[in-house]
């Protein structure tokens, strides 16, 4: 049988005990009653005349029998409720262990269905992925070789200038002491130089690029450009963008670029200049 079956076996023996108990209180409450009455009439035989005495005692007897009877009626009762209480107690043992059945059942079939899914992805998945690799392992490959021959610097630094004195310039000073190699431009900056031949070039011989994202950095136009061809480099050639919050919340990085939003970013109202260094070393040496 199903577990609804059991479960409506169940609740209907306890309806009938439920019956059953209301009916013993109310014999109960019969005879406590007629136990009222036989005291009364027990107190009114003092003192009255033999005919009298005689009437009332055969009340109190006639009384007592009635009592005899309710209470056998009580005894018959409370068998039933005793026995009714022994099936409650199986049809709820059989109720809980069919429905572990059933959900044990439930679940088996929804892994089942689940694992058959699962394969059907992992069939398409490895598909597409065989169909992808085909198509871009000549890209793939000239993009790599052309990093081997033009990576100069570890880390490019995109930042705003008004960042440099609270920041920019000890993390920098930080990655040296390291031997990280650093594009920063106050360092390969010279007089004359064509100022967006220099940031493109610098991208492009970068192995990561790190963002100082300020309030000052999202105000700026250059800036802007960086992170454009970081985002650029990122897409094509698989270049990381490390983003660093510097004074600014989530909020105001969120309104200004989603996508930096959502990486994985160090703070510098949580780590100092060298913290932040050790952690770009142990990137550099996986």
């Amino acid at each position: 049988m199903s577990s609804s079956t059991y479960l409506d076996k169940k609740n209907k023996l306890s309806k009938e005990i439920a019956e059953l108990e209301k009916k013993r209180a109310e014999y109960s409450k019969q005879i406590a009653d007629k136990n009222s009455k036989i005291v009364s009439l027990q107190k009114s035989l003092k003192g009255a005349s033999a005919s009298t005495v005689k009437s009332k005692l055969s009340q109190i007897d006639s009384l007592n029998e009635e009592i005899a009877k309710l209470q056998a009626k009580i005894a018959d009762v409370e068998k039933k409720i005793a026995q009714k209480k022994v099936d409650e107690a199986k049809a709820s043992q059989q109720y809980q262990t069919e429905l572990d059945r059933e959900n044990k059942k439930a679940q088996q079939e929804q892994k089942k269905l689940t694992d058959s899914y699962q394969r059907r992805i992992n069939e398409l998945t490895s598909a597409l992925n065989k169909s992808v690799r085909a198509q871009m392992r000549p890209v793939t490959t000239l993009y790599s070789q052309i990093q081997e021959e033009t990576v100069e610097y570890d880390v490019f630094i995109s930042h705003a200038h008004e960042d440099k004195e609270s920041f920019v310039t000890p993390f920098v000073e930080e990655l040296k002491k390291r031997d990280v190699k650093v594009w920063y431009d106050n360092d390969v900056l010279n007089w004359g130089d064509s100022l967006r031949a220099k940031i493109d070039s610098g991208l492009r011989h970068s192995r990561f690029g790190i963002v100082v994202i300020s309030r000052s950095f999202i105000n700026k136009g250059w800036t802007n450009h960086e992170l454009d061809g970081l985002f650029n480099l990122e897409m094509t050639q698989g270049k990381t963008i490390l983003p660093i919050w510097h004074d600014i919340t989530k909020t105001e990085v969120q309104n200004f670029s989603p996508s930096l939003a959502g990486k994985m970013a160090m703070s510098t109202a949580l780590m100092t200049p060298a913290e932040i260094a050790d952690e770009l070393v142990k990137l550099l040496n996986k």
